[in-house]
């Protein structure tokens, strides 16, 4: 008996590693090559091409492209029709594999809905992309960012809440944790070390 669950219509490559208590929804495709952790949650339409490894506790809304490159940490959440690329300038009569870039979303990152993320990006840790962003450039830890091209607009908690920063520090309000603005203009949670 399977340790994950992949819906009849699916297909699942038979050289796909897929960790237990995983979910797989109506049409998606999983091809071979392809590595998914434990407890996942892919949902209806979505495509998950060779080469691409999911950690635990991803949950991949319905229809979402995962192109050969991309990398998601433990407990990303990608939101319906996010849209991955690979190749900066693709043609279709020339074949370019060998230029496939790296995408790496970090663990705990949220990526809204219909937003498409430009190959060779890593979203950071914790960071937030709004819904029907276009993500040229890297995003930082605990970024929040929208619009087209993606802008940072604010800093978001673990938890999803924005963070008002007074003095260059911030107690989230809904969880407590606390942040901190560096000397590089970048924010961190006070027990990073531990996460």
């Amino acid at each position: 008996m399977s340790s994950y669950f992949s819906h009849e219509t699916s297909i699942v490559g038979e050289e796909v590693l897929i960790g237990q208590g995983t979910k797989i929804w109506q049409f998606c495709h999983v091809m071979n090559g392809a590595e998914v952790g434990e407890n996942c949650n892919i949902g209806q339409n979505a495509f998950i091409a060779a080469g691409v490894k999911l950690g635990d506790r991803v949950k991949v809304q319905n229809n979402v492209s995962l192109y050969t490159g991309v990398r998601c940490e433990d407990d990303v959440f990608l939101g319906p029709s996010v849209v991955f690329t690979n190749v900066i300038n693709p043609r279709s009569f020339i074949e370019r594999k060998d230029e496939y870039k790296d995408t790496l979303v970090s663990r705990g990152a949220s990526i809204g809905a219909n937003a498409t993320i430009l190959c060779g990006c890593r979203i950071g840790r914790y960071a937030m992309v709004g819904a029907g962003a276009v993500v040229t450039h890297d995003v930082g830890d605990y970024q929040l960012v929208y619009g087209n091209p993606a802008r940072v607009e604010g800093w978001v908690c673990r938890c999803g809440t924005r963070l008002i920063l007074e003095h260059n520090i911030s107690v989230c309000r809904h969880c407590g944790l606390l942040f901190f603005r560096t000397t590089d203009g970048q924010v961190r949670c006070d027990n990073d070390e531990f996460q």
